[in-house]
């Protein structure tokens, strides 16, 4: 094997290097269609197990899945005015139900009476959804959530952070109470907060966005912001605290306990395949991904070496072995993720395939290990060469193996995070701190008061945007205003 197979290096070139990781790793590649992409069984593979771990934990929380149409009516998505300002941008429409033969080809005909808007967000019909199954007081709170695929027509695209087409969670509730919708958007919060540290082990900043950086229609929008490996700020899930601004657009009303009529309060989330955007700018290098164990496809790939005919029975049955211990052992209460490549192609070929795609252990069995009945393990770290040498008896130590590349995978983002992280307190330190071509760009936490037209101009003349208030009662004077203000995390971002 070779170092470096990604070029150019993040060094050299951070956004080619992440087109060739993904090229490298099997993830993705482009579609047809312009802005879109056609995800590879190893891309869709990490995004079924996002699927997984998160789908567990809504239905732990009482969340219930349900499937909405891919159309909303335009006369849906006008009930809420400022969503419709925020996406009419980046909608889709369609006019026409059907292709008839002409001079040219084929052209639209069949012309709709209404224009249906294709997803790019599924509050109206989440909204048309709660009017007809709220009643009463005893019908709350509804808990809802959909996987499905959005189309928001970006006109600057990169795969996985930002397509013109991609897939998402999107959890709707309704509550009686103000004070149990802001829980519920909280501690939503609180579910991408761990499911980012915990299981891709990205760590992340928690606060609620500006009015600048609201959420379309929101009372309060919380979010969770990354730092990638050039500085830059990914945010990669959000929450909403509606208050009654859907409820009133579309009727949502109930008779609470008192027979009185009232709308209901609702909140919104959501998270994206830009989770596995995140991943590779995060803990990628320069000869491919880096994949945490606990969101791995494969944990243990098994790599069979064989040279010559004659030992492949030998090999196969130690194979069969290390395989049979591998299944009694379990990691993170799951059983270990195991996969045998049995190719026909070069071990060296083999392993280096697994090594770009991120696989956490890599397993070479070949005639040296069948004979002496020794394990070769190779860890996917920093290190290029970070193998150890096991007896069956000892594969055990696995589980530790991926225990300690899980951490320190959280660990090495963290102090990459914290060592590019400052705290400033006047406009002109910010104002040089992000004009200084020599720094690597990264968060910086000033005091802010958030108002929106001159967080606006301000932020824009200098290429940044507000990503978070932080939270706590901690204020300074406001680097613009003077005013007394909330901390708040600035930087670039995607």
């Amino acid at each position: 094997m070779a170092k470096s197979a990604i070029s150019p290096k993040r060094s050299e070139n951070y956004a080619n290097w992440y087109q060739e990781v993904i090229k490298a790793a099997e993830l993705a590649d482009h579609a047809p269609v312009r802005g879109c992409m056609m995800i590879k069984p190893w891309g869709y593979a990490i995004w079924e197990r996002m699927v997984r771990v998160l789908d567990d934990r809504f239905k732990e929380m009482g969340n219930q899945n349900i499937y909405l149409p891919l159309f909303i009516p335009l006369s849906y998505f006008q009930k809420e005015a400022d969503q419709v300002a925020g996406f009419a941008k980046e909608c889709a429409v369609v006019t026409h139900h059907r292709l008839k033969e002409s001079d040219g080809g084929l052209e639209p005909d069949g012309k709709l009476e209404e224009p249906l808007v294709v997803r790019p967000t599924s509050e109206p019909l989440f909204g048309d959804y709660f009017a007809k199954c709220v009643q009463s007081h005893r019908d709350l709170p509804v808990r809802v959530n959909q996987w499905a695929n959005v189309v928001r027509w970006e006109m600057r695209t990169r795969m996985f952070l930002r397509t013109s087409e991609f897939l998402w969670q999107e959890g709707h509730t309704a509550h009686a109470s103000k004070s149990e919708a802001i829980a519920e958007a909280k501690a939503m919060q609180g579910v991408y907060e761990w499911f980012s540290q915990e299981v891709l082990s990205i760590p992340v900043m928690c606060g609620e966005k500006t009015e600048n950086e609201r959420f379309g229609g929101a009372e309060t929008t919380y979010t969770i912001e990354a730092m990638m490996q050039d500085g830059k700020a990914l945010q990669s899930a959000t929450s909403h605290f509606l208050g009654q601004n859907f409820s009133k657009a579309f009727e949502i009303s109930y008779q609470d306990k008192d027979n009185h009529i009232s709308h209901v309060y609702t909140t919104s989330w959501g998270s994206t395949t830009r989770f596995i955007g995140a991943l590779i700018m995060t803990h990628a290098d320069d000869d491919g991904l880096r994949l945490p164990p606990k969101i791995a496809p494969y944990q243990v790939v098994i790599l069979p070496i064989i040279h010559q005919e004659e030992d492949k029975e030998a090999i196969m049955l130690f194979v069969e072995q290390i395989k049979s211990k591998l299944q009694a052992l379990r990691y993170d209460d799951e059983k270990i993720r195991i996969h045998i490549d049995n190719r026909d192609m070069r071990g060296g070929d083999k392993a280096w395939s697994w090594f770009k795609k991120g696989v956490p252990l890599r397993i070479e069995v070949g005639k040296r290990e069948a004979e002496s009945q020794k394990i070769s393990i190779v860890k996917r770290t920093d290190a290029y060469r970070d193998r150890c040498s096991l007896e069956v008896d000892e594969l055990g130590q696995v589980v530790g193996f991926l225990d300690q590349i899980q951490n320190t995978l959280l660990e090495d983002a963290k102090s990459y995070r914290d060592e590019n992280t400052c705290h400033l307190n006047t406009k002109e330190e910010v104002e040089a701190y992000f004009k200084n071509d020599k720094k690597m760009r990264g968060f910086v936490i000033a005091p802010f008061c958030g108002a929106k037209e001159i967080e606006s101009e301000w932020c824009k003349a200098n290429g940044i945007s507000a990503r978070c208030i932080l939270p706590g009662d901690k204020t300074g004077a406001c680097i613009l205003t003077g005013s007394p203000a909330p901390f708040v995390v600035f930087a670039r971002a995607y």
